[in-house]
């Protein structure tokens, strides 16, 4: 028997309940994952609340690392015991074993643990794109990083400065100062007792940063605005504190004729070439021990609830990982 979390509808945390099923052979290309290591995002949240519609009922879950343990016809090129991870975007990585299409696998490097792999994959491929493809940084620039201290923040700004940017981390509270600053953070404002656009103003000497990189939403939209410079770009990419809406794009030619953009992970990696070309970036930064996802956070699956109640609660840090 599989265990796997299931919603039946949108709600809170407590509309995720775990069951029990038997599986079904690996139809045509797909494989049967036995998932090790799974990774919590906060985009599973959003499938949860109805935030992001899905159908219903549904499994949760995007990412996670483990090992084929079994083959369907048209899986040429794979091995049972062959070691992999995903990212979506089928949901149902909240479960110890599952059918997956093998064509959204990605192979784990032999250097990279389980565990990592589904700490880093997801979120990795999500810096790799933000930097590279969407703000296209440059070295010598400055940008900002909001939630710097968060999964997505800690990997961006270790990307941010190993490609030569000049990074302005913001964290909510003193106690995530340090993890910021470990991830080469060169300033770190602490919103709660710093106003955040006055303090960019004074590093920048007014010019303000050439990207910044949200994924807070609702709540930092404005000082985005005020902290982006002349013909810079805010790259808005999640809603932990509810969605950005009502945008005039007036704003954004009063606030310096900036860039913005809403981008998604999937857009990115659509196309077999586009999506092995960025893995393979973020791996080998991993390999390098440029990037490393810190693993704040382990639950069992059982205990997913809680889980959800901790990343929206916004008590953890870094990343976190689902042990079936």
């Amino acid at each position: 028997m599989a265990r796997r979390a299931k919603i039946e509808r949108f709600g809170g945390p407590s509309a995720i309940k775990i069951i029990e099923e038997t599986l079904l052979a690996p139809r045509q290309g797909e494989v049967r994952m036995r998932n090790r290591a799974i990774g919590l995002n906060f985009i599973d949240t959003y499938h949860r609340s109805g935030l992001y519609p899905i159908p219903l009922p549904s499994g949760l879950g995007l990412e996670a690392a483990g090992e084929i343990v079994a083959l369907g016809k048209g899986t040429d090129g794979w091995q049972i015991g062959d070691r992999v991870c995903t990212f979506g975007p089928e949901l149902g990585a909240y479960s110890d074993e599952r059918n997956v299409l093998a064509a959204n696998l990605f192979r784990t490097p032999d250097a990279i643990s389980d565990e990592m792999a589904a700490s880093v994959l997801l979120k990795g491929c999500t810096a790799e794109f933000l930097i590279e493809r969407c703000a296209q940084v440059q070295p010598g620039q400055t940008v900002l990083v909001h939630a710097a201290a968060g999964g997505v923040g800690l990997l961006l700004v270790s990307w941010l400065k190993h490609i030569g940017a000049i990074v302005i981390g913001s964290v909510g509270t003193t106690d995530k100062l340090g993890l910021a600053q470990q991830a080469g953070a060169d300033h770190v404002i602490v919103t709660n007792a710093e106003d955040l656009a006055e303090r960019v103003e004074e590093i920048t000497r007014g010019a303000g940063v050439r990207a910044t990189f949200d994924g807070v939403g609702k709540d930092t939209w404005e000082t985005s605005l005020r902290c982006t410079g002349r013909r810079g770009i805010i790259a808005s990419f999640g809603n932990a504190s509810g969605p950005v809406t009502g945008v005039e794009l007036g704003r954004l030619a009063s606030a310096g004729s900036l860039f913005c953009s809403r981008p998604t992970l999937f857009d990115y990696y659509r196309e077999p070439a586009e999506r092995a070309a960025g893995a393979k970036r973020m791996f080998d930064l991993v390999e390098q021990g440029v990037l490393t996802a810190h693993v704040g956070q382990h639950y069992a699956l059982e205990d997913v609830v809680y889980a959800h109640q901790d990343l929206e609660a916004r008590k953890t840090v870094g990343s976190s990982v689902l042990i079936p």
